[in-house]
């Protein structure tokens, strides 16, 4: 495995591990208040949306670390470059909305920004 390759892995483990820490305190943090303030006041389908659209970030964060992972071992030169900069983009969203959102005091926008740097490094030519 050569430098890109493990670059690109290593962002993909970074951003997975990321997503499941997202997704366990959403749940705790966001998604379980927010059902006992719903219960009885929201329609059914509202109830159900919600839960899933707070963990959506979580899902596409999570799917797109283990597209990295599979980008650095099995994709061609073309699909490891759309792949790396899909992924990219939705690292990119979340790390700046996680600056914004906590004004800088929570690791993950760092842990996302390393991630993306890692993705930029994996998607350099093997000769370069």
């Amino acid at each position: 495995m050569n430098w890109q390759n493990t670059a690109l892995t290593l962002a993909g483990v970074i951003g997975s591990c990321v997503a499941v820490v997202h997704g366990i305190l959403v749940q705790r943090l966001m998604v379980a208040p927010w059902e006992a303030l719903a219960d009885g006041r929201m329609s059914e389908p509202v109830r159900r949306i919600v839960p899933l659209l707070l963990h959506f970030s979580t899902a596409a964060w999570f799917l797109g670390g283990l597209s990295l992972v599979a980008a650095a071992n099995w994709f061609g030169r073309d699909a490891r470059l759309a792949t790396g900069l899909l992924v990219g983009a939705l690292f990119l969203y979340g790390a700046l909305g996680n600056l914004w959102g906590t004004r800088g005091l929570h690791p993950g926008w760092m842990l996302m920004t390393v991630a993306l740097v890692l993705i930029a490094c994996g998607l350099q030519p093997a000769g370069g």
